[in-house]
């Protein structure tokens, strides 16, 4: 049984996590925390291990040494229907949605892991779900697989709604989105944060839209936390500047100031 945290107001917490795939190391070292209705940005390039730290948290990848803990309990080496019992879940990057299932269906396979019998509970989720999203409401006869790229990623984020979760993990959100749905999609984050004080740690590479509504984030390069801080010490800092915000921050600033059509479909 885990030990109850130092500080009570951490929900989600990996001390010294090294994890490798056969006899190669992914990840060294990891020291990460997330407080309760925070959101924590864990940003860097494509292949650095940030989609591993987050299978790790799930359970579906078990760390060689170290511990991560959930409200003060040792989660790892748990199975993963048992974390998310807890009340973690994980958007996993590719949405991997159920095309040919309807929106709705969808959405009630978010609640497997609940009491069966409490329909009224799953009513109200629901509710909330079409308020967050409207776009699924109208939608919610359609096929998963007609839905634009942009609809798709508001139903998976959805689906891990239904649960009724404490922290949710989102593994590259942004990906194959538009920059003006990214920026929607983010306002979504924020407003889930701050209506419903979930924790979110966010893996992304588009670090400038990460940062923008993270509290804190961190860097992950070459497996291990290259930098680390609140957004914007990492907004102001040259190595995170000269390595990431570069274009981003052009094409950021154009669609916040409506000078940049959203010309895909998302």
């Amino acid at each position: 049984m885990g030990t109850v945290a130092k500080d009570e107001n951490i929900i989600i917490e990996l001390s010294d996590v090294t994890l490798g795939y056969g006899a190669g190391t992914v990840l060294k070292g990891i020291n990460l925390y997330v407080k309760r209705g925070e959101i924590v940005a864990l940003v860097g390039p494509n292949g650095v291990g940030k989609s591993t730290l987050m299978h790790a948290i799930i359970g579906l990848l078990t760390n060689t040494s170290g511990y991560i803990k959930f409200n003060g309990q040792t989660i790892n080496g748990m199975p993963t229907q048992k974390i998310i019992r807890l009340g973690i879940t994980l958007v996993p990057e590719g949405k991997l949605l159920f095309s040919v299932m309807t929106v709705l269906d969808n959405l009630i396979l978010g609640t497997y892991h609940l009491p069966r019998k409490d329909k009224r509970k799953v009513e109200e989720e629901l509710n909330s779900i079409f308020t967050l999203f409207p776009i699924l409401k109208e939608r919610r006869k359609k096929l998963a697989e007609i839905l634009s790229g942009g609809e798709q990623q508001m139903l998976a984020i959805s689906r891990g709604l239904m649960g009724r979760p404490q922290m949710l993990l989102l593994d590259e959100p942004l990906i194959g989105l538009s920059p003006l749905l990214s920026r929607e999609l983010m306002n979504s984050l924020l407003r889930l944060r701050n209506e419903r004080g979930i924790s979110i740690l966010l893996s992304e590479q588009n670090v400038v839209a990460a940062l923008e509504i993270a509290d804190r984030g961190y860097v992950l390069g070459h497996g291990i936390i290259a930098l680390e801080g609140s957004s914007a010490e990492l907004q102001s800092s040259e190595a995170v500047k000269a390595a990431y915000l570069g274009k981003e921050v052009r094409v950021w600033s154009e669609v916040k100031s409506g000078r940049k059509e959203d010309s895909e479909n998302g």
